[in-house]
């Protein structure tokens, strides 16, 4: 019982630091977002909820923004699961090159993937000078996005499982008279039931939540529920809307992501697994080889192209990498510092936001570390995920509002835009580091504090050693998604100390080749810098197998 309850105490103590900042930093700009638009003369006005939501074009924005993340959640499922196979199952030259190449697109901010498809798809893009033919400001640019965005959450997610389900009992099932596709669809599709359904709870979620994407590519056509309460807070500056509109995407991410728990409780609980290594085999047949091509062609025409197509834009001028030198002039326009400051601004940012996000979330791992975690803890391990559908533009405009006052005027600090970068990472810290600690051996710290080692030195000496690389790797993950942060920066990053992705938007706003092709050039750079942090966390995995963010 004294064992338990010191192990409760030391529980609560790791989660009194991540309790904190989220209070500080998450709930109270998003309360006060929130408030300011729906508390008024000392009342609530929560009849303004459903006035919001009856208005017609509201309603179409809603409609609109279920829609299409559910249309994108199913061409990338038909899109990404034969990926998935030909990543757990067969084994082939290149693979984990490959591996890590189709997951570059994850880890790009999503104004590089909008600007991506915008030179592929638009007014002067690739197929524009082919075939006439522009997808700009049409949906299907959009579900083309999303679907390229998101591709490596379905391989990684479904196809990690799948390489660990032991290929035995399907080959039982045809033993016994089940032809193959029976023997599939009766043993290994059940069994990757919960995976499936993970990722394309996962997918809907980035793609319900799309910004960066639909702002570009969707033009003043379309409009998803955080690029409308972008509009609403910015451009109309009707926080009573824009209120109403945060807590109905409060209240659906709330609902995916506890099916998403679910799922992955399920997922943990339900399969016994093998070595991933002993599962993969060279291609045996037409069929598989003909599969194994179809996926490196929907690769390299879904997945490289685009990127391809960007660099070739960056460098489309009369002159030697032109658009790449006039990133270090100012015109004394948008900017008050040269473009190519923006390189070491996000750098600089991202290095921050990094340290808060290990420190925080591996705080928050370590609380979360035993699975007899009460319903507390499974409590706080959502409110760990809410920064990834909640909308980043009110958590930006949230943290003007909020934190705006003494003991926390932060406005006029540098610090505010790591502090908002920080919120995104530590899910990822989360979730990448989790797995491994709760992997070590219990009795592992039991014979080190009996030998009179103190909790740090427990840590120290035992967990450190053992959960180092999945540290390395979740601080790889903050930096990547750090770098690319644009909904909440966007408000935050002040005009002479703006941030990669906020430098490309501006540019892309502005009329002229000039100011298009400096956004190409910047994309390319921002682009490099996160294939290069993702091929360092690739190396860094060495032998794991697990396929989890």
């Amino acid at each position: 019982m004294t064992r338990r309850r010191t192990g409760n105490a030391a529980r609560l103590a790791l989660m009194a630091g991540p309790v904190a900042f989220f209070a500080v930093f998450f709930a109270w700009p998003v309360a006060a977002i929130v408030a300011r638009g729906l508390h008024d003369g000392g009342t609530w006005q929560l009849g303004r909820i459903a006035d919001v939501v009856t208005q017609p074009d509201i309603r179409h924005v809603l409609w609109f923004t279920t829609w299409q993340a559910l249309v994108s959640t199913a061409l990338t499922l038909l899109v990404a699961l034969p990926g998935a196979y030909v990543f757990a199952r067969l084994d082939f030259p290149g693979k984990q090159t490959l591996r890590a190449v189709v997951t570059v697109p994850f880890v790009l901010p999503t104004v590089v993937v909008g600007t991506a498809f915008l030179a592929l798809v638009g007014r002067g893009g690739l197929l524009d000078e082919l075939w006439g033919v522009r997808l700009d400001t049409t949906v299907w640019a959009i579900l083309l996005a999303h679907v390229f965005f998101n591709y490596a959450v379905v391989v990684r997610t479904v196809g990690g499982l799948w390489a660990q389900l032991d290929p035995r009992q399907e080959d039982a099932a045809r033993m016994l008279g089940a032809s193959r596709l029976r023997a599939w669809r009766t043993v290994t599709l059940p069994a990757l039931t919960p995976a499936v359904a993970a990722a394309a709870l996962m997918v809907f979620l980035f793609t319900f939540t799309s910004f960066g994407v639909v702002t570009i590519l969707g033009g003043p056509t379309f409009s998803t529920l955080e690029v409308e309460i972008y509009r609403q807070t910015a451009d109309v500056f009707d926080l009573s809307t824009a209120a109403v509109l945060t807590l109905v995407q409060f209240v659906a991410v709330g609902a995916v992501l506890a099916v998403h728990a679910w799922t992955v409780r399920r997922r943990e609980s339900a399969l016994r697994l093998v070595d991933a290594a002993t599962t993969a085999h060279r291609p045996r047949g037409a069929g598989q080889w003909a599969l194994l091509a179809g996926v490196l062609v929907s690769v390299a025409l879904l997945l490289l192209l685009p990127l391809a197509v960007l660099v070739q834009r960056s460098l489309d001028t009369p002159g030697t990498f032109t658009y790449y030198r006039e990133l270090t002039s100012d015109d004394g326009g948008m900017f008050l510092v040269p473009p190519i400051a923006a390189i070491g601004n996000s750098l600089r940012y991202a290095v921050v936001a990094t340290l808060i996000a290990v420190v925080i979330g591996g705080l928050a791992a370590a609380a979360l570390t035993r699975r007899d975690a009460g319903r507390l803890v499974r409590g706080f391990d959502a409110l760990l995920m809410l920064p990834l559908g909640v909308s980043a533009v009110t958590v930006g405009f949230g943290f003007l509002i909020a934190l705006d006052e003494p003991p926390l005027d932060l406005r006029a600090s540098w610090i505010i835009v790591p502090l908002a970068q920080a919120l995104v990472g530590v899910p990822f810290v989360v979730r990448t580091m989790l797995p491994v600690l709760r992997a070590v051996d219990a009795r592992l710290r039991e014979a080190a504090a009996v030998l009179g080692a103190s909790p740090w030195r427990v840590w120290r000496e035992v967990d450190l050693p053992l959960v180092r690389r999945a540290l390395l790797i979740s601080a790889g993950f903050a930096f990547a998604v750090s770098l690319g942060e644009f909904g909440a920066t966007v408000f935050l990053a002040r005009p002479d100390n703006p941030t990669l992705p906020v430098a490309v938007a501006r540019l892309l706003s502005r009329p002229g080749d000039l100011n298009y092709g400096q956004a190409m050039a910047l994309s390319a750079i921002l682009m490099v810098v996160c294939a290069a942090a993702l091929l360092l966390l690739e190396r860094l995995r060495g032998a794991d197998r697990t396929g989890e963010f």
